[in-house]
């Protein structure tokens, strides 16, 4: 079966983010294995670190590279990617090879997709997405989900799928496994 590794955007405990990522992961059932990158301890990228690879980011990149697809679960802050998000695309996108840059880095032709949920922003964070994955040599597929955060989920803190969003989340489970079987 094939491994799928979850990264959730926000850090946040029951974040709406990792309540859609848990109604994916009921559609993966069966069908691939899933974990969850916990990046918390990551640090701010700086090519000062890289000389000696901090601990967690060693750790993730060794899980980045176990998994057959990268699947991002992604809030919009202010209509843009989340910054722990691109902070750790950053250390990920670096050549594992110190002494050559334009060697592979850990997420170098993986394949990857994105699910959004916000209240707006999800075409500008999308394009973001869209624009940073390829470039850093990933393999995208471009079938998204994107959702509003219903109004109950404010006062209960409960992301309720429409039947709209649960079926392109289904979509978007078998394009994932279609491109990691290509």
């Amino acid at each position: 079966m094939k491994n799928i590794l979850f990264v959730v955007g926000s850090l946040r405990q029951g974040s709406f983010n990792h309540q859609m990522a848990e109604l994916a992961e009921k559609a993966l059932e069966g069908k691939a294995n899933v974990t969850y990158l916990d990046y918390s301890d990551v640090p701010v990228f700086s090519q000062d670190l890289e000389a000696v690879v901090p601990v967690s980011v060693a750790q993730a990149r060794e899980a980045v590279q176990a998994a057959d697809a990268i699947w991002f679960f992604s809030p919009v802050y202010n209509f843009a990617m989340p910054g722990t998000v691109k902070n750790l695309l950053d250390w990920l996108s670096r050549s594992l090879d110190p002494t050559n840059p334009a060697a592979e880095s850990a997420i170098h032709d993986k394949v990857t997709t994105v699910s959004l949920v916000a209240n707006g922003g999800h075409e500008q964070a999308g394009d973001q997405y869209r624009s940073l994955l390829p470039f850093i040599r990933t393999n995208l597929v471009d079938q998204f989900t994107t959702s509003k955060v219903n109004d109950s989920a404010w006062a209960d803190g409960k992301f309720v799928a429409t039947e709209e969003v649960s079926a392109d989340l289904n979509k978007q489970v078998e394009a994932l496994l279609a491109a990691i079987n290509e």
